[in-house]
């Protein structure tokens, strides 16, 4: 399954609350200003809560912003 979620998590075999929470982060990290309130609906249709919005936005966030700092100081480039 992890080979799956590498190439192609939208085919992988994982669950429906999974592939939304992943859409979710993969929009964040292309264009968080494109974010809205119906983004949110689809994440509480499947399960989530505010808190595990919250939880899920700080974590890709912080992902996206440690991995930026990290490439702009050439951290593990040869």
């Amino acid at each position: 399954m992890v080979r799956a979620l590498q190439d192609d998590y939208k085919s992988a075999p994982i669950s429906e609350q999974n592939r939304v929470m992943l859409d979710y982060v993969v929009q964040i990290t292309k264009d968080a200003t494109r974010i809205s309130p119906k983004d949110h609906e689809r994440l509480r249709a499947v399960g989530f809560d505010d808190k595990g919005i919250l939880q899920i936005t700080l974590i890709a966030s912080w992902f996206n912003y440690i991995n930026r700092v990290a490439d702009a100081l050439g951290v593990g480039r040869d």
